[in-house]
């Protein structure tokens, strides 16, 4: 009989005394460590003899905790150990894989200095004759890696070997250097929890699973705080026997309350919504720059590379003494010498490195980041994290907030700063849910084809094998557990050329099949460099243009355009364009009269809000509407805000506010009811689902909800979605079926329905080019010329059509609209969501306003924030504000009556 599953993935409760650790340490490196380090820090004490006794093992601690050293610690001391006894071989021992070439680089000078400590130590007291010095060796292998490099690698191979999930496969495919991996005994995986839900994180588990057939090796996986960390172990460790539902064993330590949290949740201004715009952004910046002032170094997230560039440029605007140096008269350098810096993606290696390395050397005084700095690059001393606006989830909350207190008992300290009332209910609950404990859960892939297509085709290339062992390879994999014979078997009809019209389309066979003895292996001499100028998985984005005719008019992201649907409205040089249609990276647009824009220019960059978070505030809100209901007394429903959440008394107050308006004005939407609220503006109908799902749930629901309305009443219809809701919107002069709509789609139906919803827009059609991409249908690189996104995303036009024919599933095509509705969308919580409405765990309750609800005013303003000026935004709410204010107060004075 096997293990029981729960026994195979075990939480570590119990720290090891520090006695039993020293034990298993060489002399050498006891006397090191106590000389170095006062003590062992949490993570060190659950895990270092783990390590030792060969356990897979999954850490889950905060940056700056120790858990790197965790994973090194006993590696160093084997290979010390090794060194000592002269018996340390040229070889890789230990491969450490990391999901940023920076973070790689940074692991490397931290390895490098331990490994000089012990070498001095050991010159000193322990070198004999035949020993002067300790000879471990630390390499980084990325695409950076010059040829020479990678020669010397080849003849003295490092015993620490410091690479990327993309290397380590390209080194799998690679003979010579696979030969060096060949006796490796310990895998880390670095910031495994930025990488298990994605397909980058799918691939490096393939990868896994391949070296996994050439030697037994312990694996390691460091991540910040994520949830479930069972699922994450799994997706670490893989299976021993996928049939039985046995997994690898692993440990996991999970010490990530370690830190003592100094959260608060703060508003500019004393009101929201009665505040000017100009009070807000003024309030704003000066509470900024007053924190910052009372801090040695402030670290600030937005949740866009636009919104950092802004802040960047108005603390310098607006506190020049402040942030900006002046230049020494005899100081003929241009170098920017201010206090303050923008770091984000967009911005050049050199220039994030640049910033990287002031902040590490506390020259800066701020820096402003939009997510670049959320993992574990070492970026010294920050005593402080601001956040402008709710960061979405709790786990990428704490993780920011993490950045702070970088050494063991420091305190982490955070402050959120909040811009409207949905930002201030949102961040408090967070701030709750963070302080709870509560993390958001997240979802880590399965049976992606893209993926499996170019592994398979590395697998050939590796070796010619019995297709079975691939199979039976790929399957120990987390993320292909539930593959099926039959799905495999598609991915190597495709990959071996049975679709002989595809040669049409430039698409030829990768590798050999043969059906009698069931081996496949690489096809053409060109196979290896194919597969090594076309590896991974980050698809080629680039800009698109935007035409009218044929007069160019400005550009768009790619991501952006991605999210248009014909018919759509957008902002573009202070202009309104609406969508036709794109072809190649060309999107050609009319202009548009009298509509307001669907989509915001912003759109494509926001977070989406975790779907757990999303469900934590409508437990609130339905908290509340029962204190409502109750009669409750202010101050008694105040008690409870100020008890359940972590507010001040302003917050407080607004928060009060706030649902009592919705509440006396319309219906308060929670966990239990789902409100469609009806408002008329004389020109248009509104039907606002208040949704407050997060925006992934909510673009699979507002689509399929549009096409089923859409097909009834035989015209498109508009619509606009946010993480709180969505609204559709038809001329005044139609009427809205919503109840038939409801009537028709099923949680069974929903992923046919999305299918139809799905079929000529813009998402599918750029996602089936990334897909195409990874899976080799479309070469970004062959014979040493790389093809532009323009060509490949022709290219994949006329191959979408061209699968179609051979069949409306083809495999890859079936993969690009899997990535759109789970990965980009959530189609799994939309699920859930319809049946709990079919299942009367949900109520549906439809009202009729004049004027929008305070729940919609968001939402219904959206549209505008392009086309208004901010001020003119802030006014229109207000206005808003002021006759719901008014109906509240007739509906009062009537009822006294």
């Amino acid at each position: 009989m096997p293990e029981k599953q729960e026994n195979r993935i075990a939480y570590h409760e119990k720290p090891y005394p520090d006695k039993a650790i020293y034990e298993t340490f060489n002399p050498l490196v006891e006397e090191w460590w106590k000389k170095t380090f006062k003590e062992f820090a949490p993570p060190q004490k659950f895990s270092i003899i783990n390590i030792h006794n060969r356990e897979n093992t999954l850490v889950s601690s905060p940056t700056g905790s120790g858990k790197t050293l965790s994973a090194f610690t006993a590696i160093l001391n084997e290979l010390t150990d090794l060194d000592m006894k002269g018996i340390l071989e040229d070889k890789v021992y230990a491969v450490y894989i990391s999901p940023l070439k920076a973070l790689g680089n940074d692991i490397e000078k931290n390895l490098n200095e331990p490994l000089q400590q012990l070498n001095e130590l050991f010159k000193e007291k322990y070198a004999t004759k035949k020993k002067k010095e300790l000879s471990v060796r630390v390499a980084v292998r990325t695409g950076d890696t010059s040829t020479s490099d990678r020669s010397k690698m080849l003849r003295k191979p490092p015993h620490i070997l410091i690479t990327t999930p993309e290397s380590l496969a390209i080194m799998l495919t690679t003979t010579k250097f696979r030969e060096k991996l060949a006796d490796t005994e310990w895998v880390i995986v670095d910031e495994v929890h930025s990488m298990a839900d994605n397909k980058r994180g799918v691939h490096l588990s393939i990868s896994l699973e391949r070296l996994q057939r050439i030697t037994s090796f312990t694996r390691i996986g460091l991540s910040a705080t994520v949830s479930p960390l069972e699922e994450v172990a799994k997706f670490l460790v893989g299976y021993e026997d996928p049939d039985k539902e046995l997994t690898r064993p692993c440990k996991i330590v999970d010490v990530n309350y370690i830190k003592k949290l100094n959260l608060k949740v703060l508003s500019p201004v004393q009101n929201l919504i009665k505040s000017s715009f100009n009070d807000i952004h003024a309030s704003t910046y000066n509470l900024i720059n007053e924190l910052i002032q009372k801090h040695r170094t402030t670290l600030i997230f937005t949740n866009t590379r636009s919104a950092t560039e802004r802040v960047v440029h108005q603390l310098k605007e607006r506190f020049p003494k402040q942030y900006t140096k002046i230049k020494d008269l005899d100081e003929e350098t241009d170098d920017d010498k201010s206090f303050i810096g923008a770091h984000h993606g967009s911005l050049s290696k050199e220039l994030r490195k640049n910033i990287e390395d002031r902040l590490k050397n506390g020259e800066l005084k701020a820096v402003v980041s939009s997510t670049s700095l959320e993992l574990g690059i070492d970026i010294g001393y920050i005593d402080l994290v601001i956040l402008l606006g709710s960061p979405k989830s709790v786990a990428r909350a704490l993780q920011r907030i993490g950045r702070s207190g970088h050494k063991l008992h420091d305190e982490a300290k955070g402050r959120i700063i909040v811009l409207d009332r949905d930002d201030l209910v949102e961040c408090s609950v967070l701030l709750k849910a963070a302080l709870e404990k509560k993390i958001d859960r997240i979802m880590i892939p399965r049976n992606v084809f893209d993926v499996l297509a170019q592994q398979v085709f590395g697998i050939a290339i590796e070796e010619s094998m019995k297709a079975e062992e691939a199979y039976k390879t790929i399957r120990n994999s987390y993320c292909y557990k539930d593959l099926t014979r039959e799905d495999f078997n598609k991915v190597i009809k495709y990959l071996s050329g049975e679709y002989v019209s595809l040669e049409d389309r430039n698409v030829y066979a990768k590798i050999w099949y043969d059906e009698e003895t069931g081996m496949i292996g690489k096809r053409g001499k060109l196979a290896r460099v194919l597969y090594m100028t076309n590896i991974g998985t980050i698809p080629d984005e680039t800009s698109v243009k935007v035409k009218l005719d044929k007069q160019y008019i400005g550009s768009i992201a790619e991501p952006f355009l991605e999210k248009l649907r014909k018919g759509d409205v957008f902002v573009l040089g202070g202009q309104t364009y609406e969508f036709r249609y794109a072809q190649g990276m060309t999107a050609y647009v009319k202009t548009s009269v009298n509509r307001p824009p669907t989509v915001p220019s912003w759109f494509s960059e926001m977070l989406p809000l975790s779907f757990d978070l999303a469900m934590e505030i409508q437990k609130f809100r339905r908290f509340i509407e029962e204190l409502f209901l109750s009669k409750s007394s202010k101050k008694d429903i105040m008690e409870f805000i100020n008890t359940y959440l972590y507010v001040d008394e302003y917050g407080a107050n607004s928060i009060y506010e706030y649902f009592r308006e919705q509440y006396m004005f319309a219906e308060v939407p929670h966990d239990k009811k789902l409100v469609i609220e009806h408002y008329d503006d004389s020109k248009n109908k509104y039907i606002v689902f208040h949704s407050l799902y997060g925006r992934r749930t909510n673009d699979v629901l507002s689509r399929a909800f549009a096409f089923i309305l859409g097909r009834i009443h035989g015209k498109d219809i508009e619509l606009n979605i946010n993480d709180n809701g969505f609204y559709l919107m038809v001329p005044s002069s139609r009427s809205v079926q919503v109840s038939r709509a409801f009537s028709l789609l099923t949680k069974e139906d929903l992923r046919l329905v999305m299918k139809h919803a799905l079929e000529k827009t813009e998402v599918l059609g750029r996602r089936f080019r990334h897909c195409a991409a990874r899976a080799l249908m479309i070469l970004r690189s062959y014979k040493g010329r790389s093809k532009s996104v323009g060509k490949q995303q022709l290219n994949s036009r006329l191959l979408i059509s061209a699968v179609k024919k051979i069949d409306e599933d083809f495999i890859i095509l079936r993969e690009a609209r899997r990535e759109v509705l789970e990965d980009l969308m959530d189609v799994f919580h939309a699920e859930e969501v319809l049946k709990s409405i079919h299942d009367n765990k949900l109520s549906v309750k439809e009202i009729y306003t004049d004027i929008p609800s305070p729940f919609a005013f968001n939402l219904i303003t959206m549209g505008y924030s392009d086309i208004m000026k901010m001020d003119d935004k802030q006014q229109f709410l207000r206005n808003m504000h002021n006759q719901v204010l008014a109906k509240i107060a007739l509906k009062e004075a009537r009822s006294k009556n």
